[in-house]
This record gives structure tokens, C-alpha cells and sequence, in this order.
């Protein structure tokens, strides 16, 4: 089971494996059902959840139902704690948007406007580029570009489009893959095959490796940059419940 994961996950885009997986996922849950983990935004329990991983497989990681990983099990816990999201009226931009998100979010009552964008997923309703998305400034309220920086070729230009589509003291969350033992983000656009760049950047689609400095480069497109360690302020049962990562810092940036 685990070498299957890993040859799909290694080989096909994953906005691609969650188009089509579902079905095969909806199978494998009912030999995955229990009381030991639950999925925040499903609300469905089970034994443990699938290993996920590229290169190193993660245990007990992806939902069967959502489809949800660790990362998105926990930015749904902290909107629903340290946003408005779920109550305000906003007009909300998803780019690369994740399938475990998709319906939740459009069925929500208080979105006035929820627009899904980006260049090649086929769960996308826009098809734009992110470097020059077609948007009107001071557009939305809201953003969400998780899991797309490293992919991109400028990405200060791919953030400074996320800042200027959003209206004055809107809001986005824009995560990235970091090695927080680098002082620097790494990137060298010598490395083009992709076994050179997955051994360089972690994955053979990927174009750099942020480091610690990955905030400051948000804030040089613009944005105020809250990095919330909320994950730490959880309790240790809340974190193995809902199968969280122990160490991600959520970007929470502002437009002023």
C-alpha cells in the first residue's frame, strides 16, 4: 500500500490525484473506520489516517474522506479560532485551491463572492497565471495561496499580486514547504531537471527551498506578517486527535 502511495503521489500532479482519487479513498475508508482520529473538517472518525509522502512517507497523514493533510486540518482549527471567516461578509480569492476546502467553502452563507484561480488544476473555476492574475486592486478581503510559492518562477511578483488584489486591512494565509534550518531561502535556476531539483529543493516541480527568511519576503511584497505558532498553544490531545504537525507556523499577512 505505502509503495502504491508513494509511486501516485511521486508521479502524478497531486491537483490531479485529488480529482480522481476520491472514489478509490471512499473504498479504503471503510477498512480505515475507528474513534482514534478525526478529520476537523469532514467530522469523520477513524482507526488512524493514510501515510502521505513524496520521498518520506508521513504515517497516519491523509483524510480517506476530505483528503485532507496534516497543513490542512490545521488552517481549518485556526480559522475557525483566530478568524473572522466563518461570520464575516467577505469576498474570498482561493489559489490552487485544495479539494477538501472546495465545497466546504462555497457552501458557506457568509461569502458573498468565493473564486477559485490557478494556471492548470482542473479544481479551479479561474484559469490565470498568478503573475498577472485578473483581478481589479483592492478586490477581496480574504486569500488563501498555500503550497504554490515554491512552484512559481518571480515569486516576490507572485505575492505583490496576492497584495494588491486585496482591499485595505484584508487578510491572507500564504504557506510554503520550508527547511527551517536554512538562515536563507535557496534557489538556483541552474537546476532544471527534476532529479536535480528534487535533490536540491524536496520535489522535482519545485524551484527553491525557503528558509527562515520566507516572512521577510513576504514583507517585502508589501504585507504585515503575523507568524502564529498556534499550533503550540493546542493541547497534546488535540494535536494527535486531529493528526496535526507539531511545528508549522501559520503566515498571516495584512494589507494596510
Amino acid at each position: 500500500m505505502k509503495s502504491f502511495i508513494r509511486f501516485l503521489i511521486r508521479f502524478v500532479p497531486r491537483k490531479y490525484l485529488q480529482l480522481f482519487s476520491g472514489i478509490g479513498l471512499r473504498v479504503l475508508a471503510w477498512f480505515y473506520r475507528g474513534n482514534n482520529v478525526e478529520c476537523p473538517i469532514s467530522g469523520r472518525t477513524y482507526r488512524k489516517f493514510l501515510p502521505y509522502g513524496r520521498v518520506n512517507m508521513r504515517e497516519n497523514a491523509l483524510c480517506p474522506d476530505s483528503q485532507s493533510l496534516e497543513r490542512h486540518r490545521l488552517l481549518w482549527l485556526f480559522l475557525k479560532e483566530k478568524t473572522n471567516f466563518f461570520t464575516a461578509s467577505l469576498k474570498v480569492l482561493h489559489i490552487a485551491p485544495e479539494v477538501c476546502f472546495i465545497k466546504k467553502f462555497e457552501k458557506l452563507p457568509n461569502l458573498t463572492q468565493y473564486i477559485t484561480a490557478d494556471l492548470e488544476s482542473p479544481l479551479a473555476k479561474v484559469k490565470m497565471d498568478i503573475h498577472q492574475m485578473p483581478f481589479a486592486d483592492n478586490y477581496f478581503d480574504a486569500a488563501f495561496c498555500n503550497h504554490v510559492m515554491e512552484h512559481v518562477e518571480d515569486d516576490l511578483k507572485a505575492m505583490q499580486e496576492i497584495y494588491r488584489v486585496l482591499k485595505p486591512n484584508g487578510w491572507a494565509i500564504i504557506q510554503s514547504p520550508m527547511d527551517m534550518t536554512l538562515e536563507k531561502t535557496y534557489e538556483d535556476k541552474s537546476i532544471t531537471s527534476p532529479q536535480a531539483r528534487e535533490k536540491a529543493f524536496g520535489q522535482s516541480d519545485h524551484l527553491r527551498m525557503y528558509g527562515r527568511d520566507y516572512p521577510e519576503r513576504l514583507r517585502k511584497a508589501g504585507f504585515e506578517v503575523i507568524e502564529d505558532d498556534f499550533v503550540k498553544k493546542l493541547s497534546p490531545e488535540t494535536i494527535k486527535r486531529f493528526a496535526l504537525p507539531a511545528d508549522e507556523i501559520i503566515y498571516w499577512c495584512f494589507k494596510k
